[in-house]
């Protein structure tokens, strides 16, 4: 097994400031990669009508995926920011097609998640690149710090141009400040749920994916009747608040 070099106390300071960090080395094994990819390729293959950025929560279908969801190497990036006791809130495989690939709008992730979970302070989302992931083919940008303004107003938009049909309300976000996250592939980046972020839509002949392996500190309790059919596990440490893991 690999082992992943954890961050320094500089390092987690820079992340907790800023709400983001990119994590330029492999994460995974050569080999451990190619069989995430190999599973990627396989439920891309098999998605049928979906487009290719809708294939959410693919650990549900594919447990395969645990073996890399729950693995020391990211677990072991992830602890030193939230903390020892950690749950997997979810995953997700977003891929931008080379012409086609639909624009991300400015978001936080947490505002999709209002109600579901008791806080979302120490929710964290391992962004791992499986294509090389550049400022041409619609790599993720944020507006660093933001995450210490709470939710946005957000406004409708077109939902078959854009990943979600609601972005953050025009001219809020100042996109001269944004930093782009351009991973080659195997590398990764780290940001917090509530940072404003988001893609442009991949114009260029390079298909862009990336799989997102989203944690929250279990001092956050999982509400079930706002998750009727969500599945969360226990990754490492403590079950704090009483949240139900399907594997305790």
């Amino acid at each position: 097994m690999m082992t992943t070099q954890a961050l320094s106390k500089q390092e987690v300071e820079f992340y907790k400031e800023n709400g983001y960090y990119l994590y330029r080395k492999p994460l995974f094994s050569a080999e451990k990669m190619q069989v995430l990819t190999s599973i990627f390729e396989e439920q891309l293959e098999e998605k049928g009508s979906k487009l290719s950025d809708e294939l959410d929560t693919p650990h549900f279908r594919d447990e395969r995926l645990l073996d890399f969801l729950l693995a020391d190497e990211v677990l072991d990036l992830v602890e030193p920011i939230i903390g020892p006791n950690i749950g997997l809130w979810s995953s997700h495989f977003i891929c931008k097609d080379p012409h086609v690939g639909r624009a991300t709008p400015w978001h936080e992730d947490s505002a999709y998640w209002n109600g579901r979970l008791s806080s979302f302070d120490k929710i964290i989302t391992v962004w791992l690149a499986i294509d090389r992931s550049w400022k041409e083919n619609g790599c993720m940008r944020v507006i660093p710090g933001t995450h210490h303004s709470g939710f946005s107003d957000y406004e409708e938009v077109d939902g078959t141009k854009n990943l979600f049909d609601t972005q953050i309300k025009s001219g809020s976000v100042d996109e001269s400040r944004a930093v782009y996250f351009e991973l080659e592939p195997g590398e990764c980046s780290l940001h917090d749920s509530r940072i404003i972020h988001g893609a442009a839509p991949n114009t260029s002949p390079y298909r862009r994916c990336g799989y997102t392996m989203r944690y929250f500190s279990t001092d956050a309790l999982v509400y079930p009747d706002k998750n009727p059919g969500f599945k969360v596990w226990l990754a490492r440490g403590k079950n704090i608040a009483g949240t139900k893991f399907v594997n305790e």
